[in-house]
């Protein structure tokens, strides 16, 4: 444990300067802090924040916050410079600010996958070991729903830089059992770099469903004896939200039901459109709300829905069903069929698995849920049960340095 004291966290999402605050890697980095390492956390500060590449220290950490243009929710030919130049940009800010520090540990995760030359720089100057949390396959996400194609220059640009990431990685955190078939069978030369270590989190006391019940009535003037089913997270195409629009519309007659969808996202506006034209009254849809106020949201939802768009060719693993879980809440998975997700929840008895093949059926696999509470009581606590033994971030940071 020694020998591991400086580490360093690349990310290409904004990471909050508040360790202190709950969030997928504010958990993972806070449990490192909490284990005595010296923690650098790099991140990008997108150019609609107005601000200048910065460092600075906060409650233990180093926080390295680099200009970049928007590389989240924004068009897709910004996105695209910006993910090309972010590489460049994170590289020349890590060469100024950590001359006089020396990593033992590199951590990084997808998505994207432009990060070859800060990894790169970082490994060669500091002899450090550097280990992937592989959240996202990119770009075969954007192949699958139709955004590239593989003659297309910038597809095959990605794809470099993927093969390039996965090389220089002396490990691979994959999410699920499928990821690490997947990953074994399109990158057969890095089958012995891969285990699996998920999304995880520390799970806290939270309010409960009573009072939370009473929130969501005072805060949506959702009655309170009704099941409320909620979606929440990126509105977009990987989110295949046709999908979801057609389960509100077979439930909207559902008295007992009501449906709550929150986020933000390119899908953001249809989603709203649709349950207005089509009238469907037992179904809100609102933006994202402060972490506060969504914390206690959830606490009086019934059940979670995950939605993904059927075509993906790889397993994806959305890090929403924590939350579900952590609140005991059984998960409806509405995915395509390679996930592992809606095999996990039917084995561990905490939600329903909906595909292409079931779609069909989806009214009789969710009205359970509906009608018997007890079903919903016992999968809510076979949910909460599985976040602690498999989704907990004490065994994500213990596999990480175990390997280490």
């Amino acid at each position: 444990m020694e020998k591991i004291k400086n580490i360093i966290f690349i990310s290409l999402i904004n990471i909050k300067s508040n360790i202190s605050e709950r969030g997928l890697y504010n958990d993972l980095l806070r449990e490192f802090r909490n284990n005595h390492h010296n923690l650098t956390v790099v991140s990008p500060l997108e150019r609609r924040e107005r601000k200048p590449t910065e460092f600075f220290v906060e409650d233990g950490v180093n926080y390295i916050k680099i200009k970049t243009l928007n590389i989240q929710k924004t068009n897709f030919i910004e996105k695209g410079i910006g993910t090309i130049l972010i590489e460049y940009q994170f590289l020349r800010a890590i060469k100024r600010f950590t001359k006089n520090l020396k990593f033992d540990l590199v951590l990084y995760s997808t998505p994207p996958v432009t990060l070859y030359k800060p990894l790169s720089f970082i490994k060669k100057r500091d002899k450090a070991i550097s280990y992937l949390l592989l959240k996202d396959i990119f770009p075969q996400n954007v192949l699958d729903l139709g955004l590239l194609s593989k003659k297309n220059l910038i597809y095959k640009f990605f794809k470099h830089k993927e093969k390039s990431l996965y090389k220089i990685s002396d490990w691979i955190g994959c999410m699920s059992t499928a990821n690490v078939d997947y990953m074994k069978r399109n990158n057969p030369e890095i089958k012995n770099k891969l285990e699996i270590n998920p999304n995880s989190i520390e799970p806290i006391k939270l309010m409960n469903k009573r009072d939370g019940k009473s929130f969501l009535f005072n805060f949506y003037k959702i009655p309170k004896n009704l099941t409320v089913f909620l979606f929440s997270g990126n509105i977009g195409k990987p989110q295949g939200m046709d999908n979801l629009l057609k389960i509100l519309k077979l439930f909207k007659k559902n008295k007992k039901v009501f449906f709550l969808i929150i986020g933000d996202g390119t899908e953001s506006v249809k989603v709203n459109k649709f349950i207005i034209k089509e009238k469907i009254n037992n179904s809100l849809y609102k933006s994202s709300v402060n972490r506060k106020f969504f914390d206690k949201i959830l606490a009086g939802c019934d059940v979670g829905l995950i939605s993904l768009d059927f075509r993906f060719t790889f397993p994806n693993f959305p890090s929403r069903l924590l939350s579900y879980l952590e609140n005991k809440m059984p998960v409806i998975s509405i995915t395509d069929n390679i996930s592992d997700l809606g095999d996990i929840l039917v084995k561990y008895n905490c939600g329903v698995k909906i595909t292409k093949d079931n779609f069909s059926d989806s009214k009789k696999l969710i009205e359970p849920y509906i009608n018997d509470k007890d079903l919903l009581y016992n999968h809510g606590n076979n949910g909460y049960n599985l976040l602690i033994k498999k989704f907990n971030v004490k065994e994500s940071y213990k596999k990480i340095i175990d390997k280490i």
